[in-house]
């Protein structure tokens, strides 16, 4: 496997809680980072081929007609954009 450097730079609180979660899993700060960023890596590109799958052919208009199908109703209380 080839490996290559990349200089991070991190809030202080963040370094430090990453440190310690990595000494309690017993890893380097270095392999915790590593093993996050590729588990951020698979989520995202799992998430998108979930969705493109289940979009498969269906086009933005295809969207436009459902919104303009939906009800005419005001929002829930609490659930109003401010």
């Amino acid at each position: 496997m080839s490996k290559s450097t990349y200089p991070l730079k991190l809030p202080n609180s963040i370094k430090e809680a990453a440190a310690e979660l990595a000494r309690i899993d017993g890893v380097s700060l270095n392999q915790f980072i590593a093993a996050a960023v590729a588990e951020k890596v698979g989520v995202l590109r799992t998430a998108n081929e979930f969705l493109k799958q289940r979009a498969g052919n269906a086009t933005p208009q295809d969207l436009v007609r459902y919104l303009r199908a939906a009800p005419k109703i005001p929002p829930v209380e609490g659930d109003a954009v401010t």
